[in-house]
């Protein structure tokens, strides 16, 4: 098992560096603190003034292994048996890591479930998979069991990670929604359903005194074609389908992602995305494989505070970070005048122009230069703008791999002229998560980059990617129709992505298959793709969804960037109006219509946006706008605002 061989190589090795909250000027007991300071463990503690300062505990992963088998003993303890499914809803910190590694050593599943999802959603897939325990992260998750436990026959524990959550004071705290009357029925520590993450530990430590190699044992008994992980599909189009992954998907992706050569065991790696998606995992694996140092905090809010302090080299995210930080950027230097301005934009051109020369003539003689007068742009555009943004990275980022999602060449080119190497990836939940990525030094922007070793990759008659390796699930859990859907008899997976593939061997993803809208003209249209270029020249858009399928031309509802347009207003005499105001003032809409202008002027007759409708707020996962992995539901989206979708067609008969 890779985590056992990383953990005798490197006993010693830091492994882990995760958040904990403790009193001002105080460290987390019983934990070494390290505030990371240039990659080293250690440094000054936050600020005393703080109320509550965030204090960064280290595991080393000798230290990472003793946790993980007591999570493994105490499971053992519990009943769980070779691919029993273990459930694991909370979001991204260091007890997911260890709960999940402490599953797979005690021979079960892993189970995901996001954090945002509902009582009843939650319950299909507990059900579904046939979870025997979940791990969840407090309060608020556990509610979700209590609600709905009758319909949860093989469930027989909750391990609550916060232990504020659990036990008696479980049914008594009103966060869950459980009536202490009600015990042990409800759920408490009288009937045994409930115990802290704690408590699990000290019972798989006692376990270990009487059985020494019990997970040892389990550990040795795991063949290559196990189930490791089940992972349930983010569901754009309805129900979710569990994604069956054994151990040697992972041993694979872990191979792979340390043969691309993107990383080293001197990086610090910041993790802060959701590791209930496939992604978050296939990090992981590749940390295994090398033996780096990841820092681990999943609360977004923290993102700008954590980049000086964990000054990473590498990290991954999806394509919204890179556009909001490209927007704040913008909306900064517009707050500081019209000089600041100017000087913005044209240093933001020089780096588009300096990327697109060096990428192409890379490409054509293999030397990424540029011709003299551009590079002198290039360095004092450098000093005015890209290195105080490269600052607030940290400093030292050396690699930023970008999924899930379809990033703007735009934006992509921006960094790229800015310092920041944005590396495009792509794959699937049903290819766990990584099959193509740019190499650091050859990447093509607005590319996906080449594939993995051992995977091959072919474009079907009809534009579709196909996949077959190593990668590939072994299919859908319990759904034998649904996986003979997409995944042929020979191997072959169908992505249900359509795309092109060059010469060499370069990705470039120009649409989804079913997402392929056809107006009733007889016209095909990418809508991804206008979307996408109408977020690359507009400033304050966040999410547009553009519609046209079955009718005889498009529309589009946008999304703006509350922040960004706020700040705009201020300038343009709309200073102290509210959000709702500014969307309903005409200015706002004629800028907003300048920008749809300039996207239709790059586009086909029949691609253009003919009308739009500013949307009330910005889509999100909360509303079931976006999948948790920031997917966007289409069907859902048009539903919620299909009175803005009517009024942009009624009595209308363009071409």
């Amino acid at each position: 098992m890779l985590f056992t061989e990383r953990v005798a190589a490197t006993p010693d090795g830091e492994a882990f560096r995760y958040p904990v909250l403790a009193p001002a000027g105080a460290p987390a007991p019983g934990r070494a603190t390290a505030e990371p300071s240039d990659g080293e463990p250690g440094g000054a503690a936050a600020a005393d003034d703080a109320p509550a300062p965030t204090v960064w505990a280290s595991l080393t992963w000798a230290g990472t292994a003793e946790r993980v088998y007591a999570i493994a003993a105490g499971l053992i303890g519990l009943g769980i048996r070779p691919e029993d499914r273990v459930a694991l809803m909370a979001a991204t910190r260091i007890e997911w890591i260890l709960a999940d590694l402490g599953v797979m050593c005690a021979g079960g599943a892993t189970t995901t479930i996001y954090p945002s999802t509902n009582a009843e959603e939650s319950a299909f897939i507990l059900t579904d998979s046939g979870s025997r325990i979940l791990i969840a992260e407090d309060a608020a998750q556990l509610a979700k069991v209590l609600e709905r436990r009758a319909e949860l026959p093989e469930l027989r524990h909750v391990v609550v990670i916060d232990p504020a959550a659990t036990g008696a004071d479980a049914a008594a705290d009103p966060a869950t929604g459980a009536d202490a009357a009600a015990a042990p029925a409800a759920g408490t520590a009288t009937d045994g359903f409930v115990l802290g993450l704690d408590e699990l530990e000290q019972r798989g430590r006692a376990l270990l005194e009487e059985r020494p190699t019990a997970v040892e044992e389990r550990i040795h008994a795991i063949t290559p074609t196990q189930l490791a992980t089940l992972i349930y599909t983010s569901g754009t189009t309805g129900r979710p389908k569990g994604v069956r992954l054994p151990h040697d998907n992972w041993s694979y992706m872990a191979k792979a992602i340390a043969g691309t050569g993107q990383i080293n065991k001197d990086d610090v790696q910041y993790l802060w995305l959701p590791l209930a998606h496939v992604f978050g995992k296939a990090l992981i694996s590749g940390q295994i494989e090398v033996g780096h140092v990841t820092a681990v905090d999943g609360r977004h809010d923290k993102i700008v505070e954590n980049l000086p302090v964990i000054r990473p080299t590498y990290m991954a995210a999806v394509p919204r970070i890179f556009e909001k930080v490209y927007n704040g950027v913008a909306a900064k230097a517009r707050a500081g005048g019209p000089a600041k301005y100017k000087v913005f934009r044209w240093a933001a051109e020089v780096a588009r122009e300096y990327a697109r020369t060096t990428q192409d003539n890379f490409r054509r003689t293999g030397s990424a230069t540029a011709p003299f007068g551009l590079r002198s742009q290039h360095r004092i555009a450098d000093r005015l703008v890209y290195a105080k943004l490269r600052e607030a990275f940290g400093g030292r980022l050396r690699v930023a791999v970008s999924g899930s999602a379809a990033l703007s060449p735009e934006i992509g080119y921006f960094f790229a002229g800015a310092g920041i190497h944005i590396l495009e990836g792509y794959g699937l939940t049903e290819s766990s998560a990584v099959n193509f990525v740019n190499r650091h030094g050859s990447y093509r922007t607005g590319t996906v980059g080449k594939p993995l070793p051992g995977l091959e990759v072919r474009i079907a008659d009809d534009g579709e990617i196909l996949l077959r390796g190593p990668a590939i699930m072994e299919g859908y859990h319990r759904q034998p129709g649904q996986t003979a859907e997409v995944l042929e008899e020979d191997g072959w997976l169908r992505t249900g992505d359509l795309g092109e593939l060059s010469a060499d061997g370069y990705l470039t993803i120009t649409d989804r298959k079913k997402d392929l809208i056809k107006t009733s003209g007889g016209k095909y249209i990418a809508p991804t793709e206008v979307e996408i270029q109408l977020k690359a020249i507009c400033p304050f858009v966040s999410n547009v969804v553009v519609i046209g399928a079955d009718r005889n031309y498009c529309t589009a509802l946008i999304a703006l960037d509350e922040p960004a347009v706020l700040g705009w207003a201020a300038e343009h005499g709309l200073e102290g109006s509210s959000y709702a105001e500014v969307l309903a003032a005409p200015a706002t809409r004629e800028m907003i219509a300048g920008y749809v202008d300039r996207l239709n002027q790059g586009l086909q007759r029949w691609q253009t946006v003919k009308k739009f409708r500013l949307l009330p707020r910005d889509l999100d996962v909360e509303h079931g706008d976006l999948t948790p992995s920031m997917k966007l539901k289409r069907p859902a989206v048009e539903r919620e605002f299909r009175h803005l979708v009517e009024e942009m067609y009624e009595g209308q008969r363009e071409a």
